[in-house]
């Protein structure tokens, strides 16, 4: 199947091509960015000798004619336009931007006005081990962003079980690229190395996102306290969240059943770490307890599961390949 990359300048853009050049489902027809007027191994020289492939200024109607399915790596209030047109022409959309993870008004209370209030309630919640049968029929996938994704896959295997009257804490700790690839003044050298801080506590958009879904999936309203930590290493993200449980209950069990039939979640028997995820979609998750109070560890790269290689999962079930196919597995380790 031919696909298209729209927003190849950036790093998830990359990451893009770099799965999709050995796909053996999907051939890339189309690639674009906001500017084109280069070729893809000049605007990343690492894919010199790869890829032979002009990089075009994006238009929904040139990509409707060479592919059936575009990804969409465009910042948010951007992609829902972009994604509106390709719908509209009969292109599959796999969205990475924020454009369509959350219900209107859970959107537009937190992003801006909608300009696709039509799709927006169609489209599918991309975290495969939650809804895989709604997106083998699915022609709009939203795809989640790191931080819910590792936060998500760690606490829903316990929300059955935690005390609803205690607060749930989430603690999430992402690299660099996680800021994107535009420089400013927390990503400069100078200030991210040897440092590390924490940025909107309380306040940043993917709380709501998480507490959305929670209340979808487990009918839970659950007080959650998403605090974000940008430290200085490239790619990687670790979660830990804290909660209270209702009863002492056998958490590693639970965590076990949850994901023994999910080929990209690893149970651990000891704290994860952000080394053996990188470079891979897998996403590995700890659990441990202390009388009632619950500790849930999880690690992903945030530039793969946490965009792009979950993306090419999300196409793949959506066109109905193997859920695996092409998904890099072997991490950048040591």
């Amino acid at each position: 199947m031919n696909v298209a990359i729209i927003g190849a300048s950036g790093y998830t853009g990359l990451e893009l091509i770099k799965i999709l050049i050995t796909h053996s489902k999907f051939n890339i027809s189309y690639i674009a960015n906001s500017t084109g007027d280069i070729n893809v191994q000049d605007l990343h020289p690492s894919l010199k000798g790869l890829i032979d492939m002009p990089v075009e200024v994006a238009n929904a109607n040139e990509v409707a004619k060479v592919a059936k399915l575009a990804f969409l790596a465009l910042p948010h209030k951007t992609s829902m336009s972009f994604a509106k047109e390709l719908l509209a022409l009969g292109v599959k959309v796999v969205d990475l931007s924020a454009d369509y993870r959350l219900e209107l008004e859970n959107y537009e209370k937190h992003y801006c006005p909608h300009e696709d209030k039509e799709n927006i309630s169609s489209a599918v919640y991309g975290l495969p081990e939650y809804y895989k049968n709604q997106l083998k029929d699915a022609n709009l996938v939203a795809n989640p962003g790191c931080y819910p994704t590792a936060s998500l896959l760690a606490l829903l295997p316990f929300v059955d079980y935690i005390d609803e009257n205690s607060p749930i804490f989430i603690d999430a700790k992402s690299g660099v690229t996680g800021a994107g690839k535009k420089l400013n003044e927390i990503t400069q050298f100078a200030h991210i190395n040897e440092n590390t801080h924490a940025y909107n506590p309380f306040k940043h958009r993917h709380m709501p996102e998480i507490q959305e879904k929670v209340k979808l999936l487990k009918d839970k309203d659950f007080s959650v306290n998403f605090v974000p930590h940008l430290i200085p290493v490239t790619r990687g993200m670790l979660v830990s969240v804290y909660a209270s449980l209702k009863d002492e209950v056998d958490v590693e069990t639970i965590l076990e059943k949850s994901y023994k039939n999910s080929e990209f979640v690893r149970v651990r028997n000891s704290a994860v770490d952000i080394k053996s995820t990188s470079g891979t979609n897998f996403c590995d998750i700890f659990v441990a307890r202390n009388g009632k109070a619950l500790f849930i560890n999880s690690s992903i790269d945030n530039l793969l599961r946490g965009a792009s290689s979950q993306a090419v999962v999300n196409a793949n079930i959506m066109c109905g390949f193997e859920e695996g196919e092409g998904i890099p597995k072997i991490a950048y380790a040591p």
